[in-house]
């Protein structure tokens, strides 16, 4: 018998209930009109993910359960099954559940087994794990119900599962996070979930970004084989629909009706500069603002970031500013102006000379001052970091910070100068990689969107004359090395010098590292790209003298 089904991949915002019930019933109107009678939302699609401590409030609960049960009244004229992820509270424990409405009412909940405790997810703070599997049958299918981290664990799984009978499907709701190159583990993982359990896997993910997450979408569905058939859009909210049918075949069969045929690739560079662009369009749209303001310096980091605001919010609503002092040179005064120009966003220049000579004159009161040290350096940034947050705070403009993981990871900013701001764009991109992103950000236009001169000038926060960024680090190329051994895939200082890099180095490089988790801890959240940010996915102490 063949029927159909849909996922609503909604790019849901956490704590707007009322807004995301109604992307839920406008997604699940469009899937019934296509001939869907079962369609899946994703985890925690009617109060978004993660809601973290709202969590340890009792009416949040109620809200949510009031909403949803207002919510299956609305969509009982559509006269199909809807899946919708929500958290529960029921005898004084809460758990990460997903409901089933059907006829006007919640027919009936299945709860999270399997709860994620790292990295990014503290679900075991929140929740009590789900002891039951999830069972419905429709149109002589038995299909398992899942909730994200569920189908990661397949040996886990098969345990839940056991004794629950045949099953025919497994539907997945997830909100999984972004990284580069996790849709590779994802398609491989519901390939093999699929094909280990002999079912057709369908898995709808959330999209949308919230906080420093992204939520890249890509919902997907696989047949029995392990086959990707079809999949939905990536960094768009989407409706993928699709039909199954047996007919007395061994094996089930999957048609896509609406979606991307097939498992679709992706090019890392291409997916890391749609998150950012998605993930600075939600986290400004969503608190509220409609343009941003940023130090554009001339320099790759502030261009690169110029281009993903412009991207994310049009640039009308991207103002640049540009805040010359006396060492910095004509060829970055005149690159600002051109990246602007490129843009199509407003421009303006500041000279700080004048401020910087009056706060070095007030400063030479107090003995021991001078212009001849990092403090001078720091200064500059400074009053640079005061004219950009008292812009902002006139004119209702949030301040994009520019600096990169590179420079976050060594200290290679000034607290409440550079690292002045309510959001952080690069915050998780390595120097080399923001290489990688201003060329894609070129060739996607096909013209000259960043300045040739940018890209290929070596780099320098110009301080003081002459400057280099390697006068103080070792060339990137080196230092985002060490830095992903021991950040991101915590490896230890002999680890790292058993792959032949420079010992002298790699001490350097990890006691800075160690040393400046102070200044993290003070910086605006920032869009996760990588496997391991800082923030959430890496919690270190801020004293701390351990030797690693």
């Amino acid at each position: 018998m063949r029927w159909r089904m849909a996922l609503g991949q909604i790019n849901a915002s956490v704590g707007d209930l009322q807004g995301n019930a109604r992307r839920i019933r406008q997604k699940a109107q469009a899937a019934a009109e296509q001939g869907a009678s079962l369609i899946v939302f994703p985890e925690m699609s009617l109060c978004g993910y993660p809601p973290e401590d709202l969590l340890l409030k009792k009416h949040f609960f109620e809200s949510c359960r009031q909403t949803l049960t207002d919510l299956a009244g609305q969509l009982q004229p559509l006269h199909a099954t809807v899946l919708v992820g929500f958290p529960e509270r029921s005898d004084g424990k809460a758990y990460n559940s997903l409901a089933v409405l059907e006829a006007g009412r919640i027919e009936q909940v299945y709860r999270k087994g399997c709860l994620p405790n790292y990295g990014v997810f503290d679900e075991k703070r929140y929740f009590e794990a789900g002891s039951m599997p999830g069972i419905i049958e429709r149109q002589g299918w038995r299909i398992v119900l899942t909730i994200c981290e569920d189908i990661w664990d397949r040996s886990w799984l098969d345990r839940f599962l056991a004794g629950a009978g045949p099953r025919d499907m497994i539907v997945n709701s997830s909100a999984s996070p972004f990284h580069v190159g996790k849709i590779a583990c994802r398609q491989e993982l519901i390939g093999q979930c699929a094909r280990q359990f002999g079912v057709v896997a369908a898995y709808c993910n959330l999209v949308g970004g919230q906080d420093e997450l992204v939520f890249d979408g890509r919902s997907m569905v696989a047949d029995p084989s392990g086959r990707i058939v079809c999949q939905a859009g990536a960094f768009v909210e989407d409706l993928l629909v699709f039909e199954v049918d047996r007919d007395g075949q061994s094996q089930p069969s999957v048609q896509c009706i609406a979606g991307h045929t097939g498992p679709v690739g992706y090019d890392p560079v291409a997916e890391v500069y749609e998150a950012l662009v998605l993930g600075t369009r939600d986290y400004v749209r969503k608190n509220g603002f409609e343009r941003v303001l940023i130090g554009l310096s001339g320099g790759i980091d502030s261009s690169l970031t110029a281009a993903i605001a412009v991207d994310a919010l049009g640039a009308e609503n991207v103002v640049g500013i540009t805040m010359p002092s006396r060492f910095n040179a004509s060829e970055t005064i005149s690159d600002a102006e051109r990246t602007a120009k490129n843009m199509g966003m407003e421009f303006h220049t500041i000279a700080i000379a004048e401020v910087l000579d009056r706060f070095d004159q007030t400063l030479s009161r107090i003995d021991g001052w001078d212009d001849a040290g990092l403090a001078y350096e720091n200064l500059q940034a400074r009053i640079r970091g005061t004219i950009l947050m008292s812009l902002s705070n006139q004119l209702g403009l949030l301040v994009l910070t520019t600096g990169n993981k590179s420079e976050t990871a060594v200290g290679y900013s000034t607290l409440y100068g550079d690292t002045a701001g309510g959001f952080a764009v690069i915050k998780d991109v390595p120097k080399t990689l923001v290489y990688q992103l201003s060329r894609y950000v070129n060739t996607r236009a096909g013209r000259e969107r960043i300045p040739e001169s940018v890209i290929v000038r070596i780099p320098s926060a110009e301080l003081r004359p002459n400057q280099k960024d390697s006068d103080s680090l070792p060339e990137y190329d080196l230092l985002d090395r060490i830095l992903k051994g021991y950040v991101e895939d915590d490896k230890s200082r002999q680890e790292l010098l058993a792959e032949g890099l420079d010992e002298e180095t790699v001490r350097r490089v990890i006691r800075l590292v160690d040393r400046n988790e102070y200044k993290r801890r003070q910086c605006p959240p920032g869009v996760k790209i990588t496997p391991k940010a800082f923030g959430k996915d890496r919690r270190m102490p801020i004293v701390n003298r351990f030797n690693g």
